[in-house]
C-alpha cells in the first residue's frame, strides 16, 4: 500500500505544468547592461521671458546623445599685437591686446593695473608736502608755526601761535593768526557744521572769506574796554563762504533770505557750543556783516546771539 501511494503522487506531479521562471533576477545587472538600459538624463535648461515677450535660454541646450566630442583644434599662429608702455599705462590698449590673443580671454582683470611710478611719486610728494605744512599735529590743518607773539598792550599776545592757510580742505582768503585750540575748533565746525549747512550749493564749500583774526585791541575797539579775544589769538571773523562755482554766500547780503540765508543760520547754530562765543547779525551793530567765533570759556556755557 505504501508503494502504491508513492506511485500515485509521482504521477500527479508529472501531470502538472512546470512553474514559470521569475521575470527579474534577484541579482543586480552588470554596469554595462544598466548603462544601455537606462538613458542618460538631459541637462536642465532654464528658460526666462525677455522684456519683449520672447523666451531666452540661460543655459545651452543638451548635446545629442550620439554626438561625438569635438576634436581639439590645433593652435593657430596668431600675431600678438605690440603694446607700448604708454598704452599699458592707459589700460585700454592692454585689455584689447589680451582680448585679441584668445576669444576666451578675460576682458577685464580682477586685479587693478599697476600704478605708474610717476603717479606714485607725485602722490608721495604731495603727502610729504602736506606733512610739512601741517600744524597743531593735524594734517587737515595747514599753515605755518609762528610760536610766541608778543602784545603791545597787557593781556594781548599768543603763546604758541600758528598762521592758517587752509583747514579741512577749505582755503582761507587771508592767513589767520590764532592758537591751536581755535584752529582745532574751527576744523570741527567746518567738517560738522559748515559743509553740511552749505551742502551742494554752488558745488560745495571752496573757501572762507576771513574778515579778522589776531589783532591786539579792545572789544569792538572801544577805548578803555577789555581786551578782545582777537587780541589773544582765540577769535576769527567770517564774512562769507566762497563756493566752488565762483559764487559766494555773504553774511551782509544773504542773512535771513532764501537758501543762502538758511545756510548762514545753520552755520551760526552749529557753531554754538563748539565755540565759546558766537555772534552774528542782530546781536549788535558791530556784527551785521560777519560771524564772530571765539574760544573763550564761560562758567555759564557758550554765549550765542
Amino acid at each position: 500500500m505504501r508503494g502504491l501511494g508513492t506511485l500515485i503522487c509521482l504521477l500527479t506531479l508529472a501531470s502538472q505544468a512546470p512553474a514559470s521562471a521569475p521575470d527579474h533576477s534577484p541579482r543586480p545587472l552588470a554596469r554595462q547592461a544598466v548603462a544601455q538600459a537606462v538613458p542618460a538624463p538631459k541637462p536642465a535648461v532654464i528658460v526666462t521671458a525677455a522684456p519683449d515677450g520672447t523666451l531666452s535660454r540661460l543655459r545651452p541646450e543638451a548635446r545629442p546623445s550620439g554626438a561625438a566630442a569635438a576634436p581639439a583644434q590645433e593652435p593657430r599662429d596668431v600675431e600678438e599685437p605690440a603694446v607700448t608702455p604708454g598704452e599699458a599705462t592707459a589700460g585700454s590698449a592692454l585689455v584689447k591686446a589680451f582680448a585679441a590673443r584668445s576669444p576666451q580671454a578675460i576682458a577685464l582683470s580682477v586685479r587693478p593695473l599697476v600704478r605708474p611710478k610717476a603717479m606714485v611719486e607725485k602722490a608721495m610728494a604731495r603727502r610729504q608736502e602736506r606733512a610739512r605744512g601741517a600744524v597743531c599735529g593735524d594734517l587737515a590743518i595747514q599753515g605755518q608755526e609762528v610760536g610766541f607773539v608778543p602784545g603791545r598792550i597787557p593781556a594781548c599776545g599768543i603763546d604758541d601761535a600758528v598762521k592758517l592757510r587752509s583747514v579741512a580742505g577749505v582755503s582761507l582768503s587771508q592767513q589767520a593768526l590764532v592758537d591751536c585750540t581755535t584752529a582745532r575748533t574751527l576744523k570741527r565746525w567746518i567738517e560738522e557744521g559748515l559743509k553740511p549747512a552749505v551742502g551742494s550749493q554752488g558745488g560745495g564749500v571752496a573757501g572762507l572769506r576771513v574778515a579778522a583774526h589776531y589783532a591786539c585791541r579792545t572789544r569792538n575797539n572801544r577805548p578803555g574796554g577789555k581786551v578782545s579775544e582777537h587780541g589773544k589769538g582765540r577769535a576769527i571773523d567770517i564774512a562769507g563762504v566762497m563756493l566752488r562755482d565762483g559764487s559766494e554766500i555773504s553774511v551782509l547780503r544773504d542773512w535771513g533770505g532764501g537758501a543762502k540765508g538758511r545756510a548762514l543760520k545753520q552755520m551760526h547754530r552749529t557753531a554754538c557750543g563748539r565755540f565759546g562765543t558766537v555772534l552774528g547779525p542782530g546781536s549788535d551793530g558791530y556784527h551785521r556783516d560777519h560771524l564772530h567765533f571765539d574760544t573763550a570759556r564761560y562758567r555759564s556755557g557758550s554765549y550765542c546771539r
